[in-house]
């Protein structure tokens, strides 16, 4: 019996949220965000598993090369740019798209003396003041591009948005409006949505859209879950019963005692916890899916274990199956439980945790079918 958490990433999964981004978002080309290694899903698996997107989109370079020395031929964008001339050079070597967005970038294409043409993403910074050029300086930047005969010309335009997934903040409608008003007239195509701009906002869309985390079956809009926005959840992390233990009414259960029995209780010891990634801050209450049913974890989340409260009475016995989320029990629902936001957890996903890729259907029931 292999006792350790393991996650199933449904590959079926992954390809319906690529069609719900294009049912949203009719007529624009879809670049699927696949960094830190997909979200905590496997970045090489899971590029294969969208070889239907127009485009891939990564942070860093790293990322990149991997996914071309996987095997993959797909349009690969670095989100990031370049961070110095030997970049540049592999760049040019695997046929990588590039994002500018600041003036040492368009310095090292200016320099640059190879064959190559490169495909270039101007980046406007409309409001989220990260990355990209503050819109008095863009036009100089445009201007810049234009000029330097390595670029294919037009170039794209992107921004990207700070807020959309709050439906109570109208910053990313600002943003919009700011970003088309200072690229008026200028040729090439547009990219502005994320995710949640996907789902909420139809004038974000343009020429192209990149979907992040919708892509992996969870909710980016504050309020909504998956399930309400038609998404499918990717990931199952889940684990074995390593041992079941009859505790009397008053004894304590984990580090620090934090909880007692109330009445006699049957408690399973599931082999996942902050060592795996689920993170030491869920609380007692905190719901795990065992034998099909929601049971309630209680005490402190160790590295290596959890306890789960079975009640008085059950057949769940060691070797069975314990979800920590998946189809059935959201990862954002756990998420929302200790204030943080399901890329956290996602992307939390330990070394030790194997990944498989799947392409048959959960073998998890969906909620509506679980008792409570």
């Amino acid at each position: 019996m292999t006792a350790q958490a393991q996650a199933r990433v449904d590959g079926n999964a992954l390809r319906a949220n690529l069609s719900r981004v294009r049912q949203l978002a009719r007529g624009a080309r879809v670049m699927a965000v696949i960094k830190a290694n997909a979200y905590g899903h496997g970045i090489t698996n899971v590029a294969r598993a969208l070889a239907d997107a127009d485009a891939l989109a990564v942070a860093r370079m790293s990322e990149a090369v991997a996914v071309r020395d996987a095997g993959s031929n797909a349009r690969v964008l670095l989100l990031e740019g370049l961070m110095s001339a030997n970049e540049l050079d592999l760049a040019a070597r695997y046929r990588f798209d590039i994002v500018v967005h600041r003036q040492d970038q368009i310095d090292m294409l200016r320099a640059y003396r190879g064959a190559v043409e490169f495909r270039v993403w101007l980046k406007i910074d409309t409001g989220m003041n990260r990355l990209g050029f503050k819109v008095k300086q863009a036009r100089a930047a445009w201007e810049a591009l234009r000029a330097i005969p390595c670029v294919q010309q037009p170039v794209t335009l992107m921004t990207h948005l700070a807020c959309a997934d709050d439906p109570q903040d109208n910053t990313a409608t600002a943003q919009i409006a700011l970003f088309n008003d200072v690229t008026a007239g200028w040729p090439g195509e547009r990219s502005i949505a994320n995710s949640a701009g996907i789902l909420r906002l139809p004038s974000s869309h343009g020429d192209w859209v990149r979907p992040g985390l919708m892509l992996y079956g969870a909710s980016p809009v504050a309020q909504r879950s998956a399930d309400e926005l038609a998404l499918t959840p990717v990931m199952t992390l889940w684990s074995k019963v390593i041992a079941i233990k009859d505790l009397l009414a008053g004894e304590r259960v984990g580090y620090g005692g934090t909880w007692v029995a109330p009445c006699p209780t049957r408690l399973a010891i599931v082999a996942a916890g902050y060592g795996d990634g689920y993170p030491w801050r869920l609380p007692t209450g905190t719901p795990v899916l065992v034998g099909g049913l929601r049971v309630p974890m209680v005490g402190r989340v160790s590295m290596d274990m959890i306890a789960v409260n079975l009640g008085t009475n059950s057949d769940v016995a060691v070797g069975d199956e314990a979800v920590l989320w998946g189809p059935g029990l959201g990862v954002e629902e756990l998420a929302h439980s200790i204030g943080t936001i399901p890329y956290e957890l996602l992307c939390g996903i330990s070394q030790r945790v194997r990944i498989d890729m799947t392409t048959q259907a959960s073998l998890v029931r969906p909620l509506s079918a679980l008792q409570h």
